[in-house]
């Protein structure tokens, strides 16, 4: 007869809380002693929980993940898979509970202008631009900004913004490193969906839309050429109605969010990387 191993020694799923802890720990390359002292546990309750002998708290899940910087979605789903409700909602941008936020949002796009900003969420996909970054996409096609509008294909695409950009190749490593740090970080089939055809788009040769890559400092490969203004941080080159424009881009996100909508919302500014771009951009203002 043959008998049943017993529930302490049974392989637990990898989809149940343990192996998820786990993963993430290492991912994070903390050990359990590491872990174990920030929480305020011990190294041995960490080993418990990880491997499925000991059933850990809904606290100590949110206190662990809390350690781990695990993303709100996550931390649903870590405690999902120890049993507990989810304790984050994932509210639509358009309730009526997030107006205050739409509005700020709205307030803070629109004081930005002339300068170029958007906001995307956890796959690049924008939720709300102002008209800085309406000029940047004049003479689009129309099938590239249909909705969903995602930022990076549109950027990417060889008949999207890509065609303008004077330093492509270095400005889509960056762009191409962004998406790989987070989907390190973070599970995800649909960012990693996105990454895989955006980084298999053909490179489009620069200055294809008549401007030359030198015009106006323009950065010719992955360095500035002669003359050229110097740079503070990597600057996205693009053409635009005869003349170079030169932005550097910054992205804030939400302190604290308790709200998993709230949590994947990212604000991306691109500030003038030089004087002649803040004039004219100062010159579209009414």
């Amino acid at each position: 007869m043959t008998t049943a191993p017993s529930p302490s020694r049974t392989a637990r799923p990898a989809n149940s809380v343990g192996p998820l802890l786990r993963g993430w720990r290492e991912r994070r390359r903390v050990s359990q002693l590491e872990l174990a002292l920030r929480a305020g546990s011990s190294a041995r309750h960490i080993s418990f929980v990880e491997t499925g002998r000991s059933r850990p708290s809904e606290e100590l899940i949110l206190r662990l993940a809390g350690h781990l910087d695990v993303p709100v979605r996550e931390r649903n789903a870590l405690l999902i898979a120890a049993g507990y409700a989810p304790r984050f909602p994932e509210t639509p941008l358009d309730d009526p509970n997030l107006s205050a936020l739409r509005d700020g949002i709205e307030r803070l796009l629109a004081g930005y202008e002339p300068y170029p900003a958007l906001v995307v969420d956890a796959t690049y996909d924008v939720l709300a631009a102002n008209r800085g970054i309406a000029m940047l996409m004049e003479g689009l096609p129309e099938d590239l900004l249909a909705p969903p509008l995602n930022a990076m294909r549109l950027t990417l695409h060889p008949r999207g913004l890509a065609p303008r950009i004077l330093n492509l190749r270095a400005w889509r490593g960056h762009l191409l490193a962004q998406m790989e740090r987070r989907m390190a970080l973070e599970r995800s089939d649909a960012l990693r969906a996105v990454y895989e055809e955006v980084a298999g788009y053909p490179v489009a040769a620069p200055g294809a839309d008549g401007v030359a890559p030198e015009a106006a400092g323009a950065v010719d490969g992955d360095g500035p050429v002669d003359g050229a203004v110097p740079v503070f941080a990597l600057p996205m080159r693009i053409a635009h109605d005869g003349r170079v424009l030169s932005f550097v881009s910054s992205i804030s996100t939400f302190n604290t969010p308790m709200d998993v909508t709230v949590a994947e919302l990212a604000i991306e500014t691109f500030l003038p990387a030089d004087p002649p771009t803040a004039a004219y951009l100062r010159s579209l203002t009414p």
